[in-house]
């Protein structure tokens, strides 16, 4: 029997409409789902903290905490970006504990810990705290392809994954390019010498990802992620209810309650149709692009990257920065195309085609990374690239959160009038700038209305 993790309610809407589903439309699914039979519900971590503070006016612990109440039998997965979090940057070692904490405390259940660099110093903190605080810790590889990502590369941090106490690993294939082949051999090579239970996560960006999971599930995976149609394929991950299908009757049968996932359809189609309606779903998501397989772009570094070159008048220029990201990636020491790399990766392609020169100007956050301070490169970088951009600068070597001082309490003094919650401060160490005008207008709210209520008492 191969398990399912469901993530329409995480992944499947943060890659094919920007994280914008609802809190209550989160919850409304969430309460069919737990009938299904589910080995867990991604849904929280990623892109849906920021984003619903940023564009829903929602605060996402109280979408936790909703959450949990409809879901009294299936577990709760989020996805947590190690030491960055859910940010762009690295935090301290006491903001990664309480958030750990936090989330364990308000329903979290599973938390999928990666690093984009996959280093395994990034992700030591975090897995101490999610055992520390009863949570289980699956580790996730950043799957990617290049000289040194190879089967070997992968079956030794494997090894190194579990010697850190993770419950159980993930292949994480966030662009999609993972072919069969490949995936039976990796799953293969990873099942000999690990014996943590293994999941395979991938998106339909390319159009392999449903023949790897096949693959990869007669080789011994024992869990893949899938999103329920008609919130699945594109750039999101294979249908919920296609793999149900070409496995019935298997011994790899997952034995879903089918009756509960046909319940869910019609209001995945509603909520599908209306964000289409809005023009937040753009149909051209759900399309099949093998030449991902080339450029490794994933879905979300596509989208924001067609939005550069938008805004600068520049679509024209749209292969030619394709054509670059390839060599950037290969420059910078072949970093695996996942936030926040990849993000950094598709901005600094932008920068090299339209100013006309190589690295002429170059983003803050590819300095930090030349730095060392998002942690060590998978391969060599080009020595020439990086005398141009940070010229004879110090390189740190160690974890690079180890340059942190705790951050936690100095922000709760911060914000004491602002924050009146744990959670809170949290929100506030991740996102500031967004959190600070959330939380004045959400107690500003809660306030007024209590003083209403009080009036009529």
């Amino acid at each position: 029997m191969v398990k399912f993790v469901e993530t329409s309610v995480r992944d499947g809407h943060q890659s094919l409409f920007a994280t914008r589903m609802s809190t209550e439309e989160v919850v409304e699914l969430c309460k069919i789902y737990d009938k299904a039979g589910f080995h867990a519900i991604e849904m929280w971590g990623g892109a849906t903290f920021d984003a619903c503070m940023r564009f829903l006016d929602e605060d996402p612990w109280e979408r936790l905490r909703a959450v949990k109440k409809v879901c009294k039998k299936t577990k709760l997965q989020m996805l947590f970006r190690g030491q960055n979090i859910l940010g762009y940057r690295h935090y301290s070692d006491d903001v990664v504990d309480m958030f750990c904490k936090k989330s364990i405390e308000n329903g979290i259940d599973i938390i999928r810990v990666f690093d984009a660099l996959n280093d395994i110093r990034n992700l030591k903190q975090a897995v101490e705290s999610t055992k520390k605080y009863g949570g289980e810790c699956q580790i996730a590889l950043s799957y990617t392809t290049s000289p040194v990502h190879t089967i070997d590369y992968y079956v030794k941090l494997a090894k190194e994954v579990q010697k850190l106490g993770a419950d159980s690993l993930c292949i994480k294939d966030m662009a999609g390019v993972l072919l069969p082949e490949d995936a039976k051999k990796l799953v293969k090579a990873i099942k000999k010498e690990v014996k943590l239970p293994l999941e395979l996560h991938s998106h339909c960006t390319a159009g392999v990802a449903m023949m790897s999971y096949m693959e990869a599930i007669e080789a011994g995976v024992d869990i893949v992620d899938v999103s329920l149609s008609p919130l699945s394929n594109g750039t999101a991950q294979p249908s919920t209810q296609a793999m149900a299908m070409a496995l019935k009757g298997t011994k790899y049968d997952p034995k879903l309650n089918m009756k509960a996932i046909h319940e869910a359809e019609p209001l995945m189609t509603s909520i599908v149709e209306e964000y289409i309606e809005k023009g937040l779903l753009i149909p051209k998501s759900f399309e099949v692009n093998p030449n991902i397989l080339t450029y490794q772009v994933p879905g979300g570094m596509l989208s924001n990257m067609i939005k550069q070159l938008h805004d600068q008048g520049a679509m024209d220029r749209y292969q030619d920065v394709l054509n670059e990201i390839p060599k950037v990636r290969k420059d910078l020491g072949y970093p695996p195309l996942v936030t926040p790399l990849s993000q950094m990766v598709g901005t600094q392609a932008v920068l090299n085609v339209l100013n006309g020169e190589r690295y002429k100007m170059c983003a803050k956050e590819i300095r930090d990374y030349l730095h060392g301070m998002y942690g060590k490169a998978p391969a060599r970088i080009n020595k020439e690239v990086k005398e141009k951009i940070i010229g004879n600068d110090k390189v740190i070597t160690c974890r690079p959160a180890d340059l942190l001082k705790p951050e936690f309490e100095k922000l709760k003094e911060r914000y004491k009038n602002i924050a009146r919650s744990d959670e809170d401060v949290l929100s506030l160490a991740l996102f500031e700038q967004v959190a600070v005008g959330f939380l004045k207008k959400k107690y500003a709210k809660e306030d007024n209305e209590a003083d209403e209520f009080e009036m009529y008492v």
